[in-house]
């Protein structure tokens, strides 16, 4: 005997369970039909979320106020860039909430490593700092959504939202911030003017890494290092990783209480 073209009864219930697991719906099932209890216009894709932070005390706030959402469901967790990049290759997810400063590549490399690998995946970056060029550099980066880290859940909630729908999502303060740096051509931030690659090594430098622990989490040589360093000091007018930090600070880049 066939059920619904399964060869037993408990093919047809473990079918059951994977859509209902996948789809957040629920089926009753009997020998010779599926009965769905939920109208079609109902049914939400269970989303896929990734947490990349540092900290486990940040990753665990997140987690307890995704958990309570019926179709977010959360495939892993990474405390730096690099495994960020390796659980999407594994995991596949939908979302990706990705801190932009974090050990290894970083949270800004990471992003733009990702959005290359998989145009199905979307990165919502969160950051303790809005000011540009973070947003703006994120963005560009391949991120579908920014967020500062004091975000209320709901807003959470609604970004992960939005970017499934396909839309950008930022926070208005933040969106009004980058459509102004956009329109207005002379920006008082020179740090505005520092390509990503060079904005990931400045803020390296100011948390007192070393250009050959930066090389080495980049992939890149001490002299390449050099070389954006060098390049990023004449841009901003420094001559020294300390003069960068103070820079840094005086634009809100950095948290003193970091340092």
């Amino acid at each position: 005997m066939e059920y619904l073209g399964f060869t037993n009864a408990s093919h047809m219930l473990l079918w059951s369970a994977e859509i209902e697991r996948q789809y957040n719906i629920f089926l009753i099932c009997s020998l010779n039909s599926v009965v769905l209890l939920t109208e079609v216009s109902e049914i939400r894709k269970v989303i896929k979320i990734i947490l990349a932070d540092d900290h486990d005390l940040v990753r665990t706030g997140i987690r307890r106020i995704l958990e309570d959402v019926n179709d977010f469901t959360i495939v892993a967790e990474a405390k730096n860039g690099e495994d960020a990049v390796q659980l999407c290759r594994k995991n596949a997810p939908d979302v990706v909430l990705m801190d932009v400063n974090m050990p290894g590549i970083g949270g800004l490399e990471a992003t733009r490593k990702i959005a290359r690998m998989s145009e199905n995946t979307r990165v919502i970056c969160l950051s303790m700092h809005k000011e540009n060029p973070i947003p703006l550099q994120v963005m560009e980066a391949g991120a579908f959504g920014f967020l500062t880290k004091d975000a209320e859940p709901k807003e959470v909630i609604l970004a992960i939202h939005k970017v499934m729908a396909g839309q950008k999502y930022l926070e208005g303060e933040i969106a009004n911030s980058i459509a102004i740096s956009k329109l207005t051509p002379h920006t008082e931030n020179p740090f505005d003017e520092l390509s990503s690659r060079e904005l990931d090594i400045a803020l390296r430098l100011t948390k007192g890494q070393r250009v050959t622990d930066i090389a080495s989490e980049l992939n890149i040589s001490a002299k390449t290092v050099n070389t954006y360093r060098y390049r990023m000091f004449e841009k901003l007018g420094v001559t020294s990783d300390v003069e960068l930090t103070h820079l840094a600070l005086r634009h809100k880049l950095i948290d003193s209480n970091l340092l």
